[in-house]
C-alpha cells in the first residue's frame, strides 16, 4: 500500500502544479475530458475523492443516497458522475481549487489508515483497499493529462504508470464481462517503461501478448487514446479484443 499511497500523491504534486498557477481564464478553459471545463474536471476529482474518503471509513451509504445506484436508477456510472458534477453549481475555480485540496489531504489519509487487504466498496462492487488507491491514481493521472492537454502543457509519462498498467492487466477479466464477452484466457504485457526499462505482467507462455510503450498502453486504457492511433501491437487469440476492452475505470 505504501508505494501506491506515495505514487498517488506524487500524482497529487503533479496536478496541483499545474493549478497553482491557473488564473481566471484557465479555469473556464475547456480539456480534454469532453464537454467539461478545466474547473469542472476538479469538481468530478473532488467529489470522487470524498466518495473513495467514505468509502474507507465506512460511510458508502452516503455516497448512494447521494450520487445514486447506477444499476438501480438506470445510468451508468459516467452519467451519475456528470449529474453530480451538474449538481455542484458553478462553484469559482479557486474555490473548487480549496475543496478538491482538502479531499485529497482526507483521501491520503485514510488510505495510510487502511490495511492494503481490506475489502471495502465501490461503484463496481468490493475491492482490495490498494486497488482502490490505484484506481484514484489512475483517474487522478488521466484528469491530469485531461486539464494539461487544455491548458497546452505538456505531461511527461513516469514510474507512476507501472501500478496504473499493473492495474489494466489485473481488470482485464472485468473488461471483457462488462462488456459480456467470453474471457480472454491468459495475457501478457511486455511495455516500455519511462526509463528505458521493460515492465512485464502476465506469464511467460500466455497465448496473448500486448506490446509497446507503457504510457500508449494507460492512455488507451483511460481512453483517451485508440490503440490504433498508437504503436502498441498485440498478438494472439484475444489480441484485438483485448485492445479493444481494456480499462483503468468503471
Amino acid at each position: 500500500m505504501d508505494a501506491v499511497v506515495e505514487a498517488l500523491r506524487d500524482q497529487v504534486d503533479e496536478l496541483n502544479g499545474l493549478l497553482s498557477r491557473a488564473d481566471e481564464a484557465d479555469w473556464l478553459t475547456f480539456s480534454a475530458c469532453a464537454g467539461w471545463t478545466v474547473t469542472d474536471v476538479l469538481v468530478h476529482l473532488a467529489q470522487t475523492n470524498e466518495a473513495a474518503t467514505a468509502s474507507l471509513e465506512g460511510r458508502w451509504a452516503s455516497v448512494v443516497a447521494m450520487w445514486g445506484d447506477g444499476a438501480a436508477d438506470g445510468a451508468t456510472v459516467d452519467e451519475l458522475a456528470g449529474a453530480a458534477v451538474e449538481r455542484s453549481g458553478r462553484r469559482s475555480g479557486p474555490d473548487v481549487y480549496e475543496w478538491w485540496k482538502q479531499t485529497t489531504v482526507d483521501m491520503l489519509a485514510g488510505f495510510e489508515a487502511t490495511d492494503d487487504r481490506k475489502r471495502v466498496p465501490w461503484v463496481v462492487g468490493d475491492m482490495a483497499a490498494r486497488t482502490l488507491c490505484t484506481t484514484r491514481l489512475s483517474e487522478t493521472w488521466i484528469h491530469t493529462t485531461d486539464i494539461a492537454d487544455g491548458l497546452g502543457v505538456a505531461v511527461a509519462p513516469t514510474a507512476r504508470l507501472w501500478h496504473i498498467a499493473r492495474l489494466v492487466h489485473r481488470t482485464i477479466l472485468y473488461a471483457f464481462q462488462r462488456a459480456d464477452r467470453p474471457a480472454p484466457g491468459p495475457v501478457r504485457f511486455e511495455l516500455a517503461a519511462p526509463d528505458g526499462s521493460t515492465w512485464v505482467f502476465g506469464e511467460d507462455d500466455a497465448p496473448t501478448v500486448v506490446a509497446g510503450q507503457a504510457h500508449e498502453l494507460c492512455l488507451v486504457a483511460g481512453q483517451r487514446a485508440r490503440a490504433a492511433d498508437t504503436a502498441l501491437t498485440a498478438t494472439g487469440p484475444a489480441a484485438d479484443s483485448v485492445l479493444e476492452l481494456m480499462r483503468t475505470f468503471a
